[in-house]
């Protein structure tokens, strides 16, 4: 599967009082990561895959992460972001983020799909992934 790496310094405003990254910025980062991830895969924008197959994105309905060393202010880190698993309309990407060699964080989310309804607008509904997106995220990336 395609794997996106995105290099981060950790700033002041991640961390709370104590000096480490205060937990809800790493999924702020992740969520982040997982756009980036699709923008390498699929050479193309959110907006440009939300016009292209008239969708809305892609939510995330689960989530989880293991934490196993802090980072602080000025630390320089490396999240990896993989989609693992693929299915109809959902699909799971594990983000690993790395302190030079030392794993400090792994992360997974499910995320779904989705257009809106047709029958009701205000509604959004999963539909099965594009088949262009599903062979992107499959792609083995040749740097690794």
């Amino acid at each position: 599967m395609f794997i996106n790496q995105r290099k981060l310094t950790i700033e002041w405003g991640d961390c709370d009082p104590a000096g480490i990254v205060f937990y809800p910025r790493y999924f702020a980062m992740f969520d982040a990561s997982t756009m980036f991830l699709i923008n390498a895969a699929t050479g193309k924008t959110k907006p440009q895959l939300i016009s292209e197959y008239d969708a809305v994105g892609w939510p995330m309905v689960d989530t989880r992460a293991q934490f196993f060393i802090p980072s602080r202010f000025t630390d320089e880190v490396v999240i990896e972001s993989q989609a693992t698993e693929i299915r109809r309309s959902s699909f799971d990407i594990r983000h690993r983020l790395l302190k030079g060699s030392k794993l400090a964080i792994e992360c997974t989310e499910t995320r779904v799909w989705v257009t809106r309804d047709p029958e009701d607008p205000a509604k959004i509904h999963s539909v099965p992934l594009p088949d262009t997106m599903v062979e992107a995220l499959r792609a083995t990336n040749p740097a690794f």
